[in-house]
């Protein structure tokens, strides 16, 4: 009887030390097959045989909590829960490459940026998680200024080396300290600063067809000596007629941003009426665009260009909106939606 007790937990023993459901060998024919044999047994070796199989039941069960110790701490592949298949389906395959496109939103920041260089701005990237000096100290916020309140930001767990969270940045304006820094040397050479900054930008909004939590904007800046409002308006609607394919009317408002002096409101005339009125421009012929403006001397000198011989002018735009403009794009989600029938259009 030992033997053949032996033989059976040395067979389940090895089964659970590699079986994913271990627990389903608690249920083996094989153990199955011993309680039966218990009847068969003269009155005298019951008990003891008995005793003998609640040991090995013992050992099993022993080994199948190790064995599901083991596999809790087995790294499994993510599972796609939006996968179109269930285990019993086979495999689809991959699509082809050649039935993807750009996303219309990468193809437009490709478009400007390529207008942007024949002008001889460079382009450079933001980031996605940055530190509040340069999101805002650099910029002209100082600690408990009340316009850090109006960006909405997405702060972090993290923190920065002075204790203070690290945010998803709220503009591209965030790299413009950096930038002013990694070309400080062209003003020594007598060339101008001259960058683009298009990346993702984070807010926290309610979403509706005008706004998104997540959302692209460039950022502009141009430093040298000699610069002026002029410049800064000459350069915006150049950009915006090359984008737009047309002739068009400006018109700056006066406004209030902490990091330029004087600030503006861009606005242009309306490209799809010719300021006749439409629900694009809501009937006014105008089109409130981006904030501009001179940079203030203060970001400026922090940055170490020297605002008494230097003066220059930055502006932030957001792409989805010049995008939703060209195309008559009536909801800003659409771009990530990731709906087929919307991307198929481009």
């Amino acid at each position: 009887m030992q033997d053949k007790i032996d033989s059976i937990k040395q067979q389940l023993l090895e089964l659970t030390a590699t079986h994913d459901s271990p627990r389903s060998v608690l249920r083996s024919p094989l153990l199955r097959s011993l309680y039966a044999e218990i009847p068969k047994l003269p009155a005298e070796q019951k008990g003891q045989f008995g005793q003998m199989i609640n040991q090995l039941k013992l050992d099993i069960e022993a080994a199948v909590v190790t064995r599901e110790a083991q596999l809790a701490r087995v790294e499994l592949r993510p599972i796609d829960v939006t996968a179109p298949m269930d285990i019993n389906s086979a495999r689809p395959e991959p699509l082809a490459a050649s039935k993807g496109s750009v996303h219309p939103l990468m193809r437009e920041i490709s478009i400007l940026s390529d207008i942007f260089n024949r002008m001889g701005y460079v382009v450079e990237e933001s980031r996605e998680i940055d530190d509040q000096f340069h999101m805002f100290e650099s910029l002209n916020f100082p600690k408990g200024h009340p316009a850090r309140d109006d960006y909405d930001t997405f702060m972090t767990e993290e923190r920065d080396g002075d204790g203070e969270p690290l945010i998803a940045p709220a503009h591209t304006s965030t790299m413009q300290y950096r930038v002013l820094r990694k070309y400080l040397d062209n003003l020594d050479k007598g060339e101008p600063i001259a960058a683009i900054v298009p990346d993702r930008v984070f807010r926290n909004e309610d979403l509706d067809a005008r706004h998104e939590h997540t959302f692209y904007q460039v950022e502009g800046v141009y430093v040298g000596e000699g610069v002026n409002v002029g410049n800064l308006i000459a350069t915006l609607q150049e950009f915006l007629q090359e984008y737009y394919g047309k002739k068009l009317e400006v018109r700056l408002n006066p406004f209030y941003f902490p990091f330029t002096e004087p600030s503006f409101e861009f606005s242009l005339s309306c490209p799809f009426c010719e300021k006749k009125g439409c629900s694009v421009c809501s009937q006014e012929g105008w089109i409130e665009l981006l904030g501009c403006g001179m940079i203030h001397p203060n970001v400026l000198q922090m940055a170490g260009v020297d605002p008494g011989k230097y003066t220059g002018f930055a502006f932030g735009c957001g792409v989805d909106r010049l995008v939703m403009m060209k195309y008559a794009i009536e909801d800003v989600r659409h771009f990530h939606s990731a709906k087929l029938d919307f991307l198929r259009q481009f």
